[in-house]
């Protein structure tokens, strides 16, 4: 059964969606998930995973992402980029290259941001999209996330627009719309995304990516073991140790790799092949999710699934 990881180069107007459903007539089987929508208009990279490593995507999911983007100034739209309407405007001319440089320094580190309305957050049990669409106005909570990069790469005028150019690298659950739309809102003359591309998630890049026409002239995925190997921690066991694993059992835990069961050790038999994802337990690792050889795998503790779309 082919079980792997699947970097694809998501195509501007694809929705995450499309693209899983895409995977499965390639891969043969219904069991294809996603590690992170992106919007449509958005391209770059996609976490797919297939069969087994749906199991892996959980863990992938809140990983650091970077991005490139361009957000025009003197513009606001209902969905903070470019497929919604226009909503305002507002001369951007007199906004100085200097004054953009220092506002994108305030939203560095640790912030509240507000996501955008026209999301996939839930309210009461609906799509906060849905309810902005039937004409409802919707106001979500601040969340917290983490810029770790807000770089200005250019900047260019069209008369009383401005595009600015940035490389943005942050934590998971951040909305780079809603950067472009609170840059904009600080400098007084509102704000939108026009471009979008993901670059990174946690170690997956664009530079191994592929884009939906290489993948169907020749399918391939990066293997159950190699991906988990990238993506955490690893634990070389013994053959006894591995049998243990395999069994539901404890081991020993190892001091110098401290596992949780959101943030696990994968763990390698001598042969190579993926036994467990461990998080310790007092003075034992326990298996929080293990990967039998030839049936199909079972959580062999709280690790939730990822086996659907997200």
């Amino acid at each position: 059964m082919l079980s792997g990881l699947v970097i694809v180069d998501k195509p501007q107007g694809w929705t995450s969606h499309d693209v899983v459903a895409r995977m499965r007539r390639l891969a043969g089987t219904r069991k294809v998930g996603h590690a992170g929508t992106l919007d449509p208009m958005a391209t770059g990279v996609l976490v797919v995973g297939v069969n087994k490593a749906t199991r892996l995507l959980t863990y992938i999911v809140g990983t650091g992402k970077r991005y490139t983007a361009t957000i025009r100034l003197g513009q606001s739209t209902v969905t903070d980029d470019a497929e919604g309407e226009v909503t305002a405007e507002q001369d951007a001319a007199s906004v100085t290259e200097e004054s953009i440089r220092e506002a994108v320094l305030a939203f560095l580190g640790d912030i509240q941001q507000v996501p955008s309305s026209v999301s996939a957050i839930k309210v009461n049990g609906e799509r906060s999209y849905a309810r902005v669409r039937a004409g409802e106005d919707v106001a979500l909570a601040a969340r917290p996330v983490t810029i770790r990069r807000f770089d200005v790469l250019d900047i260019r005028r069209d008369g009383a627009l401005i595009d600015v150019d940035v490389d943005v690298e942050c934590s998971s659950g951040t909305y780079i719309r809603a950067l472009a739309r609170d840059l904009g809102a600080a400098l007084g003359v509102g704000g939108h995304l026009t471009v979008l591309r993901r670059h990174e998630v946690g170690p997956f890049t664009l530079d191994a990516a592929r884009t939906l026409e290489q993948l169907a002239e020749d399918f391939q995925v990066l293997d159950l073991a190699q991906a988990a190997r990238d993506l955490m921690p690893v634990r070389e066991l013994s053959a006894e140790e591995a049998a243990d694993l395999s069994h539901g059992r404890r081991i020993p835990r190892d001091e110098a790799l401290p596992g949780t069961a959101d943030a696990p050790v994968a763990a390698f038999a001598p042969d190579g092949a993926l036994v467990a994802l461990l998080a310790d337990s007092g003075r034992h690792a326990k298996p929080v999710l293990v990967f039998p050889p030839d049936a199909p795998e079972a959580p062999a503790g709280s690790a939730g699934s990822a086996a659907g779309e997200r």
